[in-house]
C-alpha cells in the first residue's frame, strides 16, 4: 500500500475549490481526481467536461478569491482543513464509499484517531434516556472510547457532557462554526477547548435540513459503531442507524417501554438485529470481538496512467446509451455497466460528465440517479 503523503498548501487549496465547485459531490471529486492525479488538473478540466456532458450553461467553478475566503475563515476560527488522502484524515472517514473530499476540525483534532463509538437519540429525550446518555459516554470515555454525537439537543448534548472529561466530538451540520441549536452556545465553546469539533461544510455556512443526512454520515463514519437510546419512527438517529449499518459500522440500541413512541426506533432495529445495549458492557462485548477494520487506500487517487483521448472517445460513444438508462429512482451503478457490458471506468468518465451538465447525479453507496 502506498502511505499518505503530504500535500501543499497550493494543492490543498485546488482541492478546497473542487469539492466547492458545482455538481462536484463526493463520488464525482474521486473520480476526478483518480483520473487527473491533482485537483489543479481536475480544476482545468471541469469546464469542458460540463460541456461534452450536455451543460449549455457555465459551470460554477469555485475561484480562487472565493477558496482564499473559506481558508481565512477557518484562519481565524483557529480550524483546520483536512482533504482526504492526507495523513491526518480520519482512518474511518477514509474507508467509507465514497469518504467526504474534506473537513474541517476546531479543536483536538487528534482525538479523532481514538477509537470511536456514536450516541445519538431523540431530541426530545426523557430525562432518563438523556441520563443514560449521559452516563454511558462517561463510561465510554473512561473505557478509552472517543464519543461522538451531533450537538442536537436531548441525547445528543447528554452525550457531550458525560464525555467532555475524556474526549468527544461534535459533528456539525453547517460550518465549523455554526452552532444549532443556539442554546449549546457554552457546550459548543467548551468542546472546541476540549474536544473536537468537525464539518464537512463551508466556513461560515448555516445548517439547512438537506444537510443533516450527511452529518449523520460523518458521524457514523467516524465510529467503530452507533448506540440509539431514544429515536421516534421517523427520525434522524435511524438514519444515522441505517448509514452505520451500510458502512458496516455496528448498531446497538437501547431498549424502551412500547408505552413511550421515543422507545419504538430502537426496538425496531432490535427486532432488525442491532445489538442489544443496556450499558457499557453491551458495547465492549461487541466492539472487543470484532476484527481490526480494514485499512484505508490512503492513496486514493493513485491509479494506472490514463489515456485521456482514448477515455474520452469512450465517454461520447456511451453517455447517452447511459442516460437513457437512468431514472429519477436511484439504481446501482453496477446494474448500468451491466446493461451497458462496458468497462466501469468509461462508464463512470461518461457520468461524470453527465453529472457536472446536472443530467444526473452520483450518490454515496454506489447508486447513480437521472436529474433532468
Amino acid at each position: 500500500m502506498t502511505a499518505a503523503a503530504a500535500i501543499s498548501a497550493a494543492e490543498r487549496r485546488e482541492r478546497l475549490r473542487l469539492a466547492r465547485s458545482e455538481n462536484v459531490g463526493p463520488v464525482a471529486y474521486r473520480e476526478l481526481m483518480r483520473r487527473y492525479g491533482t485537483a489543479a488538473c481536475a480544476m482545468a478540466a471541469l469546464p469542458d467536461l460540463a460541456r461534452r456532458g450536455g451543460r449549455t450553461g457555465p459551470l460554477h467553478v469555485t475561484t480562487l478569491a472565493e477558496a482564499d475566503q473559506e481558508l481565512e475563515r477557518g484562519e481565524r476560527l483557529g480550524a483546520t482543513l483536512t482533504t482526504v488522502g492526507e495523513p491526518t484524515f480520519p482512518r474511518l472517514l477514509a474507508v467509507l464509499d465514497p469518504p467526504p473530499p474534506l473537513i474541517w476540525t476546531r479543536g483536538r483534532a487528534d482525538l479523532l484517531a481514538t477509537p470511536a463509538v456514536a450516541v445519538v437519540g431523540a431530541r426530545i429525550a426523557s430525562a432518563a434516556g438523556q441520563r443514560f446518555a449521559r452516563a454511558l459516554a462517561a463510561d465510554l470515555g473512561r473505557a478509552g472510547y472517543l464519543v461522538v454525537s451531533g450537538l442536537a439537543r436531548g441525547v445528543d448534548g447528554a452525550a457531550h457532557e458525560g464525555s467532555l472529561e475524556t474526549g468527544t466530538a461534535a459533528v456539525l451540520g453547517g460550518g465549523v462554526d455554526d452552532i444549532y441549536p443556539p442554546e449549546h452556545a457554552e457546550l459548543y465553546a467548551r468542546i472546541a477547548a476540549r474536544g473536537c469539533l468537525v464539518s464537512e461544510n463551508m466556513v461560515g455556512r448555516r445548517a439547512q435540513a438537506r444537510d443533516f443526512p450527511r452529518r449523520n454520515r460523518i458521524i457514523s463514519g467516524l465510529s467503530l459503531g452507533v448506540v440509539v437510546v431514544e429515536a421516534e419512527a421517523r427520525s434522524g438517529s435511524l438514519i444515522t442507524a441505517r448509514l452505520a449499518a451500510e458502512q458496516g459500522r455496528e448498531v446497538f440500541a437501547v431498549p424502551g417501554s412500547p408505552l413511550d413512541p421515543r422507545a419504538k426506533g430502537p426496538n425496531d432495529l432490535i427486532r432488525q438485529g442491532a445489538n442489544l445495549c443496556e450499558g457499557l458492557e453491551d458495547v465492549l462485548r461487541v466492539l472487543q470481538g470484532i476484527g481490526v477494520m480494514r485499512e484505508p487506500q490512503l492513496d486514493l487517487f493513485e491509479g494506472p496512467p490514463v489515456d485521456d483521448v482514448a477515455l474520452d472517445a469512450a465517454a461520447d460513444r456511451l453517455r447517452e446509451r447511459v442516460h437513457a438508462l437512468l431514472s429519477p429512482t436511484p439504481v446501482p451503478l453496477d446494474e448500468v455497466v451491466r446493461a451497458l457490458k462496458e468497462p466501469t471506468p468509461t462508464v463512470l468518465a461518461a457520468l461524470v460528465e453527465l453529472t457536472l451538465a446536472g443530467r444526473a447525479e452520483l450518490l454515496p453507496g454506489g447508486l447513480v440517479a437521472r436529474m433532468d
